[in-house]
């Protein structure tokens, strides 16, 4: 399989202190499949009970990609190159131009410095500019606050919430619905 960028953007998405760029299958590594069998890391996610191997990731994210409703964007530390996370942008709905937009920072030492509202904004670039996307959803748990800061101080706001829709260790746990919108869509957001 080739080593190259599985899209291509049409320009770099980068802050002072990240990049966002396509996910290469190089990027497929051991410690990146690693963040996925976490249980810490992974306690927030829906999907955490899947088991991945490279050969299941990429087949996903190819998927995703020849449908045209789900890219993964690999989050790099432009200081050492390196792959610290992904942002997903998916599924995405073309007739209503949504999309909902998920990051990860899997590399512990990344944690606690503020990258995920950069990578999120730069993930909102990303599906404004490059996708034409209208409005970014998502959703996390109410007891997941640093998930909700991170969007939050990222430009997206609070849209509601689902009473008890999670059980954790069989409790009733909130879920917060949180959302950007295109400034070029929604002059009031600009």
């Amino acid at each position: 399989m080739e080593e190259t960028d599985l899209i291509h953007l049409s320009k770099p998405y980068v802050s002072e202190r990240l990049e966002l760029r396509s996910l290469k299958p190089a990027d497929i590594d051991d410690a990146f499949l690693s963040w996925f069998q976490d249980e810490d890391l992974m306690r927030f996610y829906t999907n955490s009970r899947q088991t991945h191997t490279r050969e299941s990731l990429l087949a996903n994210i190819n998927q995703g990609i020849a449908a045209g409703t789900s890219y993964v964007f690999a989050i790099v530390d432009r200081a050492s190159q390196a792959c610290i996370g992904t942002i997903k942008l998916g599924p995405i709905n073309h007739d209503h131009k949504i999309s909902d937009l998920v990051v990860l920072i899997g590399d512990r030492r990344f944690h606690g410095q503020g990258l995920a509202v950069d990578a999120i904004r730069l993930g909102n670039a990303i599906a404004f500019e490059e996708f034409g996307l209208r409005k970014l959803f998502g959703g996390m748990f109410e007891t997941n606050q640093s998930s909700y800061k991170a969007y939050t101080r990222a430009g997206w706001v609070e849209e509601g919430r689902l009473k008890g829709h999670y059980l954790v260790d069989n409790q009733p746990v909130d879920r917060l619905l949180v959302a950007c919108f295109n400034p070029a869509f929604f002059p009031e957001f600009a």
